[in-house]
């Protein structure tokens, strides 16, 4: 049998070198699932299942974000509407966390939802929505992490107002640590990148032995609350009904649980990540999805009185103290800190790929320096500092105003759920008019279309009442909802860039779908299939995709090179 190097030696001189390296990096599934795309592998695959687990785990983070954000939505439906909807939320989202995992095993690449869009949105305006998802989503991201480094800040405030209850950081301090924090992540995410997989690994151990240690003396050492009022006691303070404020409470709902497609722009660094990225997503929602929901019973029975809930600066700190001990609420703010803190590296790294993956395409200006790579170490090492600029100069917003700061940060949700809904909106019409599909290893199958109906009509649904004010009526400005008009101007920012920038620069990831040369992906192939043996990985496919090798080897081939094949796009 050949070696890899005897087989190499029939590519194009050209081709040759990097082959290799895909190799040495990547497995079958990998390199194929890379010649489809048309994107060369620079990333080390250095993520297994379980550090892929950790990732996102740790980033979505649902169960602390339950205790540390959630209390403040209890003003709107009070513990039995926040009890019900948590339900009602994670059950519907679940059909969005579906689809997102589906096409990340047809495309697992860094791009995520813009690239989906490119490849599923109908030719007409594919590139402009694709172009526009690219920017809403990098934008969103900028926005999530700067947010993160303010909830650690937080929780490090709630450690000095355990002991003194009327502290508070003043701005300029209060910015300083967030700048810090930031600064921190950046080494991880830079010199320290080659123990990111280890670090995320100890995350996970840490978010799920950390529940435990927290929940179970809050459950043995708090009073608690009546189970009436838990479950059955509905209240709204904000001058909501309780229909509407149950359903804008859904939105601090959808934050705890926000984050599974964080995986996705890692997807090129996991091991055979076409069936690792999809099972990773679901089997962490489901995970966290549980936590969450104990963690928020936990806090509804234990946390105390509603009305001193709703006038506690930091209600989860109300929640430790309720222990009747300073010394556990320090220790449980300690373990919260440091579990939100790891989740801040990996939003950052989230961050950073869906800038280089952007850049790569050409969607920004300065798009080559901002998508080199570090040879050594392969992280895009501009692509983490330009991240880390824009998320620090949001930081700085605060120094003028936490109104200010908060406004521009609740663009991550809305942003985040808008570019959900364009891409599950694109398979769904895909599916609808029975086009054809990439191949999926981790497939929804019979169940797809209706998956991805209401995935899409969920996140419409999410989105509009991500657009309500949290109280009514709206007597003053910081009682208002600033995120739907700062998403319309990132929108109309999106549409300008587009026209002289994009339009000319741009190239839609569909083009390199669509380019691929047929002679060299069978190349790519046939070093890994060693002399044909290797099975074929779509044999077990649903009707609805494409399944038969010729067929997906056509799909890849270039029409000025291939004159006699066919696109199926």
């Amino acid at each position: 049998m050949a070696s890899k190097n005897e087989l190499a030696v029939d590519l194009e001189p050209s081709l040759e070198q990097d082959v290799i390296a895909e190799i040495n990096m990547s497995n079958n599934n990998d390199i194929l699932d890379m010649a489809r795309l048309g994107k060369k592998q620079e990333f080390k695959r250095n993520f297994s299942f379980l550090s892929t687990l950790g990732f996102i785990s740790i980033y979505m983070a649902t169960w602390e974000f339950v205790l540390v954000s959630l209390a403040i939505g209890l003003v709107n439906g009070g513990f039995a509407g926040m009890t019900w909807t948590y339900i009602g939320t994670v059950i519907f989202y679940s059909s969005i966390v579906l689809s997102l995992a589906e096409m990340s095993s047809m495309a697992p690449t860094a791009g995520g939802q813009y690239h989906w869009v490119s490849e599923f949105a109908p030719a007409s305006c594919q590139k402009f929505l694709s172009y526009s998802a690219g920017w809403m989503s990098t934008l969103g991201w900028f926005a999530s992490t700067a947010s993160s480094t303010f909830v650690c800040t937080t929780i490090i405030q709630s450690l000095v107002a355990v002991n003194d209850d009327e502290f508070a950081f003043p701005n300029w301090q209060y910015t300083l640590i967030m700048l810090a924090f930031l600064a921190v992540t950046i080494v991880f995410n830079t010199w320290g990148s080659g123990s990111l997989p280890m670090l995320e690994i100890v995350s996970l151990v840490g978010h799920l032995a950390g529940f435990f240690v927290i929940i179970t003396p809050v459950w043995v050492m708090a009073p608690r609350n009546s189970p009436g009022e838990v479950f059955t006691s509905f209240v709204s303070t904000s001058g909501w009904d309780i229909g509407t404020a149950c359903l804008i409470t859904q939105v601090s709902i959808l934050y705890s649980n926000l984050g599974s497609d964080s995986i996705v722009h890692i997807a090129e660094e996991v091991n055979d990540s076409s069936l690792t990225v999809p099972r990773v997503m679901w089997w962490s929602y489901i995970l966290n999805g549980a936590l969450g929901f104990v963690a928020l019973i936990t806090m509804n029975f234990c946390i105390g009185p509603l009305a001193d809930v709703a006038n506690a600066d930091a209600p989860f700190l109300l929640l430790f103290l309720n222990t009747g001990s300073q010394a556990v609420a320090y220790a449980m703010l300690v373990i919260l800190f440091l579990l939100i803190f790891s989740g801040n590296i990996t939003c950052l790294a989230t961050a950073s790929r869906e800038v280089f993956a952007f850049s790569r395409d050409r969607g920004f200006p300065f798009s080559r320096w901002l998508s080199q790579m570090d040879k050594k170490r392969h992280i895009p090492f501009n692509s983490v500092y330009v991240t880390s600029i824009v998320s620090g100069i949001i930081c700085l917003i605060n120094l003028g105003s936490t109104d200010g700061f908060n406004i521009v940060v609740s663009l991550n949700l809305l942003a985040l759920m808008s570019t959900y809904m364009l891409s599950i909106g694109c398979i769904a019409l895909k599916r609808l008019r029975g086009e054809p599909l990439p191949p999926a290893r981790w497939s929804l199958g019979k169940w797809g279309l209706t998956i991805n109906l209401i995935g899409f009509f969920y996140s419409g649904f999410a989105v509009v009442f991500s657009c309500f004010p949290s109280g009514n009526p709206v007597e003053s400005t910081s009682d208002a909802n600033w995120a739907p008009l700062l998403w319309a101007a990132v929108a109309l920012l999106s549409a300008i860039t587009y026209v002289f920038h994009g339009k000319r620069h741009f190239t839609a990831p569909i083009v390199f779908v669509e380019a691929t040369n047929l002679s060299e992906c069978r190349s790519y192939i046939s070093i890994n299939r060693w002399e044909d043996e290797i099975e074929n990985p779509w044999k077990d496919q649903p009707s609805d995709h494409v399944h038969d090798y010729d067929t997906q080897m056509q799909h890849l081939a270039i029409m000025k090179h291939e004159p006699g094949a066919k696109a199926l796009t």
